[in-house]
């Protein structure tokens, strides 16, 4: 089987760049802020979080007036990024 790969530049615009590192920037703060959460609810009561209650704790932040800004962006990345920490809580303790 041979593989191939493509390499490909992009060079966004000015308003382009500014939407990609809001986009990143928030898929970031929901990733810590949902670790943190996790965190949280094993040390302190020794509950397991998993996707679906930091999906609800995503909906909840939106509704904060200092977080407010998670709705600028859209909820794709911000869902993915959750799915990627329950893949990684999954693979940690049942891999």
């Amino acid at each position: 089987m041979t593989e191939k790969s493509f390499k490909y530049r992009f060079y966004p615009t000015s308003e382009q760049e500014t939407l990609l590192r809001r986009t990143l920037g928030c898929t970031r703060l929901v990733y810590n802020r949902a670790l943190a959460a996790r965190t949280e609810a094993w040390y302190e009561r020794q509950e397991r979080v998993g996707y679906a209650q930091t999906s609800s704790l995503l909906t909840d932040w939106k509704k904060q007036d200092g977080l407010d800004f998670l709705n600028d962006v859209s909820c794709v990345p911000l869902q993915q990024g959750l799915r990627h920490l329950q893949t990684a809580f999954t693979n940690f303790f049942f891999l």
